[in-house]
Parts: structure tokens; C-alpha cells; sequence
């Protein structure tokens, strides 16, 4: 098993989809299949406008051949294994310097390993790049009852082990880390406003008073990931959860006919009676999920 870096470009021509599966062609074959049972992160090229950079990391499953594209493979990516970084890893940091060491060649140059679409990925080079990533120097969460084990980057003279990378991934399986990263990737994208209400309340210390939905629960193996994810006042995300109210394909907002108080429900939700949603549409709740509250939550 190894670590990988995957290339993926938002506008990409291929079918992937990250937080599920990764298309990638015969050439990659062998470097896909060594990372499996282990993570990848995912990195965005800087050629791309408004590049993410390292964006993210899951785990890979297994890896099955495309049936509708000869010489097209899958890396299946293993159920609610994905997770965004809180904040997107640059391709070089803050000294010029690049933060993937590997792909530096013996004269200390970038080398043409930086362009191949998959790549090994040493251990100091994970644990480098998921520190910074989930690092939260301004969290919008209290850390009270959390473990310390976000770090920031350390210094390049202390070397990066096995254990430490074990580590690692025990953090990106806490469901303590996954939740406070999935609240501020979600927060950060609408705004810190309900997209209910339409309201941006921050309390006096500075804490915004929304919190971070997921659409499809993680108890029915909903994915933290942006599009999962709906930034909801706290009625609002109580009557979500209960199925009193939901989102069209439209993101019109739907009331329950079961609802004991409609009239009350309208009352809150904002004039333009959609749902206020993030200006990307790549961020914006993906259709899958919110069909799903919809079958399997909302009361008709």
C-alpha cells in the first residue's frame, strides 16, 4: 500500500467524481492499484482558474475496469472516506518553496513527475500537505472537548514517520475532525447564512449562529463533503432533519403538508422562497442528495 496524488480539475473531461470514484487510463494502472486500501489526495493544477490546489483526501477501495471505455479503469473510493481540507494547500508555500517534495529533482528543480496525472506520494509529503490542509488557525468552533491533533506544518529538519502518518489517518476517520472540518467548508460557502431564513447571525463572540447540515445523513452513509451540506439555523435544520421542510430541483423551498404550523414556516423562510445557495455551482447541493431528503425524509 502507498500514498498517491490524484490530478483532478473541476472542468475535467473525465467521470469522476471524487468523493465516489476516480477514471483514470491503462498507463496509471500499476500506481493506482499500490495505493489501494490507502489515501490519496486530490490536487487541482495551477493552470486551472481559481485552482483549489491539494483539495482533499480519501481512501481507495478497489480499482475495476470502466465497462463503457476500453482501456479506462476505476478507483473506487471507499465510502464516507472523503473529506475536503478546511482550507486548500497551495502547490507552493509561503517561502516560494514547493510543499510536495517529491516531485523535486536532484538539482532541488521541479521535474516532470509534477505533470503525470497520478503519482506516489512519500510519507513526509502526506503528512505535510494533510496538516496544512486541516489546519484551523481560526476555527469557528470552540475547541473545548476536541484532541489537539491538528498541527500546524512543522520544520522540515524533523522528519515524518510511519506512525506519524498512522496518525494521520486516525484523524481523518475521527468523526470529531470530520465534523469540524465539514462545518467550516460549509460555513465559509454560504457565507455563515442560513439558506432558509436567508439570516447571518454571529453572536458576541464571534461565533456564527448556523450550523452544518448534512442532506443526506452520515447515519444513511451521506458523504462529508460541500455538496452534502446546507448551512441552516438551528429551526431550520431541526425541521430539515424531520422532513417538515425540503428543497425542489430548483431549490425552491418545499412545506410539508404535514406541518402543524405552515403559515409559521413561511413566515421565516426568506422572500425569495428558494433556497440561498453558494455562488459556485460546484459547491451548491448536488441533485442525488437532495432527491434523497426528499424521497426518504420529507412528509408528503
Amino acid at each position: 500500500m502507498a500514498f498517491g496524488v490524484f490530478i483532478h480539475r473541476s472542468d475535467s473531461i473525465y467521470n469522476d467524481t471524487p468523493a465516489e470514484r476516480y477514471q483514470f487510463p491503462r498507463q496509471y494502472l500499476s500506481r493506482v492499484r499500490a495505493c489501494i486500501g490507502d489515501w490519496i489526495i486530490y490536487y487541482e493544477p495551477r493552470k486551472v482558474p481559481n485552482t483549489r490546489g491539494y483539495f482533499a483526501v480519501a481512501k481507495v477501495a478497489q480499482v475495476v475496469p470502466d465497462a463503457s471505455a476500453p482501456g479506462m479503469y476505476f478507483a473506487l473510493i471507499e465510502v464516507g472516506s472523503y473529506l475536503d481540507f478546511s482550507t486548500p494547500v497551495p502547490f507552493a508555500v509561503a517561502n516560494g518553496d514547493v510543499i510536495e517534495r517529491g516531485i523535486l529533482n536532484e538539482a532541488g528543480r521541479i521535474s516532470g513527475r509534477a505533470q503525470a496525472a497520478v503519482r506516489e506520494l512519500s510519507v513526509y509529503d502526506f503528512n505535510r500537505i494533510v496538516d496544512t490542509g486541516l489546519a484551523d488557525a481560526a476555527p469557528l468552533l470552540p475547541r473545548v472537548g476536541l484532541p489537539d491533533v491538528l498541527p500546524m506544518v512543522r520544520e522540515e529538519r524533523t522528519p515524518f514517520g510511519f506512525d506519524e502518518a498512522r496518525a494521520r489517518v486516525d484523524m481523518l476517520v475521527s468523526r470529531a475532525v470530520r465534523d469540524r472540518v465539514f462545518r467550516r467548508i460549509v460555513l465559509r460557502a454560504y457565507g455563515e447564512r442560513c439558506a432558509i431564513t436567508g439570516l447571518k447571525l454571529i453572536n458576541g463572540g464571534g461565533r456564527a449562529e448556523v450550523e452544518a447540515a448534512h442532506i443526506r445523513p452520515v447515519e444513511a452513509n451521506g458523504p462529508d463533503i460541500l455538496s452534502n451540506g446546507l448551512a441552516l439555523s438551528g429551526t431550520a435544520h431541526w425541521m430539515f432533519d424531520r422532513g417538515l421542510i425540503s428543497l425542489a430541483d430548483d431549490a425552491s423551498i418545499m412545506i410539508s403538508r404535514q406541518a402543524n404550523d405552515p403559515n409559521s414556516i413561511r413566515a421565516i423562510i426568506n422572500p425569495t422562497r428558494r433556497a440561498i445557495l453558494p455562488p459556485r455551482l460546484s459547491d451548491c447541493p448536488h441533485p442525488q442528495f437532495v432527491r434523497w431528503h426528499r424521497e426518504n425524509c420529507f412528509k408528503l
